[in-house]
């Protein structure tokens, strides 16, 4: 460290404020917060801190500092500076993607859109909703209550007609000229804003206020409208204190650090009952430090979630423990408190989320193994925002166009998952079209993993070439999916193609997760052809059936029931047969599937 910098350190003001450390271009390397700048900043002069900071010190030569009045206000400062700077040698929070958030678009008109993923795009995002099922049910609400659009299209008013969400009275209409005005659809945004933010008892004065001015103008329509929805909020209102003294609302946070490496688990109980586990993972230069860890990544990790738990249990103490208490009590609005139990059933929950970390830890960091070489690569080649954990493949195979069917298989966490595996039977083609087929088969299995509200993959892989890759994005775009990275192999070059690149990627044959890539492919086009040739030999059969006179949809289903599978069919005894659809008939059949059987062996 050079003497101006020193100097500098130890001039530092004894005030609450935040400390940015830089490097000789004038980057930010390093941003922290102290209750006493001139205490906290002056450590680092001592040259005993974690690898990590070491080397931050190392590198710094020059210092920036801003003064807050209290430490909850550099808490927040830091935050801030963090996400917009993101220094090099800050622990950064990256999401799990795992949760349902509701985002409030920024557009003249928003909308109202169901995400897993934040981004820095000047929207508003409230969540994460848990149970899942939550987040469908608030878009459901908030269309019934405020009427704001959740469809995607450009809104210019030159539309000749609304959708039928305005005649069912779930939006106001904004897409044709005079069915709304921007001032009303504002006040409608407002009211949705507070909603989603929990700030209900305000939102009810604001619709009684209303309520009272339309009743004085005679628009008595209106006044019995915003009663309603009034009355509606209270009743959410309600239900959400009613289910709060049940139980508790706590995040219970257990943690592993080894090395370089570090998990995190949050435990979710809301009620009383632990709903949810959440996993985060770093895997730094630099060796990291469990409590600074917590410390850094805590005030990022609320900072996406609107909603503020009572307690957050945590399995060690963390420097800005008094920072956050009061941070955290400031956005929920009353006290919370983070404490760090050491006995009774609290500390059993803190020891149990401890466990899961090492749980995890050992499934995301499993040394040497082929698979953690291969998302590397896969992260790295692809540009995605964090190594995949779960892989979804699809493939569609036909004979000559006809009887197309869509396979898709899972690869998670280092192994093919068969028992997540699906097939699609692709309906209403004219023709032999793959890239219609994929565009099908990837709507249907997403549009139920989003009604559902599942988990989408880390990376969707389709077997074929740009035209596939199309196709499968269009799908995407329709659902309002646009997080989920998508990439297409070809099989005659093994190419990459990617949506942002003109030309496919190549990759080294022996690349480890070029790879990976090609044995989810194979496997994908491996269930596809047996899924294909099953439905073709059902087919065939099921032809022949409604060949014989008196055998038609009616009967052939009665005989598959009774037999439970065309092979079965095969099999049965006359008397059988004769048991299900009579005697003359059943003697047809089974003289007709002889006659079959011994053409197929000559």
């Amino acid at each position: 460290m050079n003497t101006e910098l020193e100097r500098r350190i130890r001039r530092l003001p004894d005030r609450p404020g935040i400390y940015v450390f830089k490097d000789a271009d004038g980057k930010p390397l390093y941003v922290g917060k102290a209750k006493s700048l001139r205490k906290r900043v002056v450590h680092y002069l001592a040259g005993d801190q974690e690898p990590r900071l070491a080397a931050m010190v190392a590198d710094a030569v020059d210092l920036e500092f801003v003064v807050t009045d209290t430490e909850s206000e550099a808490l927040l400062l830091e935050n801030n500076w963090i996400k917009q700077k993101r220094p090099r040698y800050n622990i950064l929070l990256r999401d799990d993607k795992t949760y349902p958030y509701l985002k409030l678009t920024r557009d003249e008109y928003p909308r109202i859109a169901f995400t897993r993923r934040i981004r820095n795009d000047g929207a508003e995002y409230f969540g994460p909703f848990l149970p899942g099922g939550l987040a469908r049910k608030a878009i459901k609400l908030v269309q019934k209550l405020f009427q704001i659009r959740v469809c995607s299209i450009e809104i210019d008013g030159k539309l000749p007609r609304p959708c039928l969400y305005y005649d069912m009275r779930r939006c106001l209409g904004p897409c044709v000229d005079g069915l709304t005005s921007l001032e009303d659809y504002t006040r409608a945004t407002e009211a949705t804003r507070l909603f989603l933010g929990g700030r209900n008892d305000e939102l009810v004065r604001q619709l009684r206020r209303a309520m009272a001015a339309a009743s004085d103008q005679m628009e008595f329509e209106e006044a019995a409208r915003l009663r309603d929805t009034a009355a509606e909020v209270e009743a959410v209102g309600q239900r959400r204190k009613l289910s709060s003294v049940r139980g508790d609302d706590v995040d219970i946070f257990g943690c592993l650090v080894r090395g370089s490496k570090a998990a995190v688990v949050v435990l979710v109980m809301r009620g009383g009952q632990v709903l949810d586990r959440r996993e985060l993972f770093w895997e730094e230069t630099a060796e990291l430090d469990a409590a600074a860890l917590l410390d850094e990544v805590l005030p990022q990790l609320y900072d996406r979630t609107s909603f503020i738990p009572k307690e957050v249990h945590l399995p060690l103490p963390i420097e800005g423990e008094q920072a956050l208490v009061e941070w955290l009590g400031d956005r929920k609005g009353e006290r919370v408190y983070v404490r760090m139990p050491s006995r009774g059933p609290k500390a059993e929950r803190v020891a149990l989320a401890n466990r899961n970390a090492e749980l995890a830890f050992r499934r995301r960091f499993r040394s040497g193994s082929a698979s953690a070489a291969a998302v590397r690569s896969l992260r790295d080649a692809l540009e995605l925002p964090d190594e995949p954990r779960r892989i979804e493949g699809f493939d569609i195979s036909n004979f000559q166009g006809d009887q197309p069917v869509a396979s898709l298989v899972v690869w998670e966490e280092g192994r093919m998952r068969k028992g997540d595996y699906r097939s699609f039977n692709i309906r209403d083609l004219a023709g032999p079209d793959d890239f219609a087929a994929m565009k099908q088969a990837v709507e249907r299995r997403y549009r139920r993993v989003l009604e559902e509200v599942g988990s989408m993959p880390d990376l969707i892989l389709v077997d074929g070439g740009r035209g596939q890759l199309n196709a499968a994005l269009e799908a995407l775009a329709l659902l309002g999916v646009d997080e989920t990275p998508v990439a297409g192999l070809a099989k005659r070059e093994e190419e990459i193609y990617l949506p942002a690149r003109p030309e496919p990627l190549r990759l080294a044959r022996n690349d480890d997760g070029l790879r990976l890539l090609q044995e989810i492919r194979d496997e994908a086009h491996r269930f596809a052809v047996s899924r294909h040739r099953r439905r073709r030999s059902r087919r065939t059969l099921g032809s022949r059936l409604d060949e014989i006179p008196g055998i038609g949809p009616r009967r052939r289903r009665q005989l598959l029931r009774s037999f439970g599978s065309l092979a079965g069919v095969r099999e049965a005894a006359l008397e059988e047969l004769q048991e299900v659809v009579g005697t003359e008939l059943g003697v047809r059949v089974f003289e007709r599937l002889r006659e079959w059987a011994a053409e197929s062996l000559e």
